[in-house]
C-alpha cells in the first residue's frame, strides 16, 4: 500500500482537538465521526465510500494511521443514534451532549469561516455524513 496514493483525512481543525480525536483513533476508541454534507457539496468532494482507506494526519500534517471506511450513512442530525455517538470516542454518553458538543465546533469561528457564512447554524433537519471505520495500522 503507497501512502501517497491515498487521501489524507484530517479530523477537525490543526489544535488540541484534532490531536485528542487523533489519539483516540490511534487506542481504538475512536471508530467513528460525523460531518457536514454541506462540508462535502461546498468542496466538491464525493463521500466515502466503504472500503475506501486513507491516512490521518495530526495537526503537524504528519501522517500517522490508516484507517478503512466501513459504513458510510447520509442522515438528519436529528436521527444521528447513541451507538454511532459512543463510536466516535469522544466520552459522550448521550445524543444530546454530543450534538452539543458538536453544534459548538460547527457554530464556532472556523467552520463559520470556511463556509463563508457567519451566521451558519445547524438544525434537526441538518444532513450529516455519519462515517464508521476501521484503524487498519499505525504509522508513528
Amino acid at each position: 500500500m503507497d501512502l501517497d496514493d491515498l487521501p489524507r483525512a484530517r479530523f477537525a481543525f490543526p489544535g488540541p482537538l484534532r490531536d485528542r480525536l487523533v489519539a483516540a483513533i490511534l487506542a481504538g476508541t475512536k471508530t467513528s465521526t460525523t460531518g457536514l454534507l454541506l462540508g462535502y457539496e461546498r468542496e466538491g468532494e464525493p463521500l466515502p465510500r466503504v472500503g475506501q482507506r486513507s491516512v490521518v494526519v495530526d495537526s503537524a500534517e504528519r501522517p500517522v494511521a490508516v484507517i478503512e471506511v466501513t459504513e458510510v450513512r447520509v442522515l438528519r442530525l436529528a436521527d444521528v443514534d447513541l451507538a454511532h455517538v459512543v463510536d466516535e470516542g469522544e466520552g459522550d454518553t448521550s445524543v444530546a451532549g454530543w450534538r452539543a458538543g458538536h453544534e459548538e465546533f460547527w457554530h464556532g469561528p472556523e467552520v463559520r469561516a470556511e463556509f463563508g457564512d457567519p451566521d451558519f447554524t445547524v438544525d434537526d433537519d441538518t444532513l450529516v455524513v455519519a462515517e464508521r471505520f476501521r484503524l487498519v495500522r499505525t504509522l508513528a
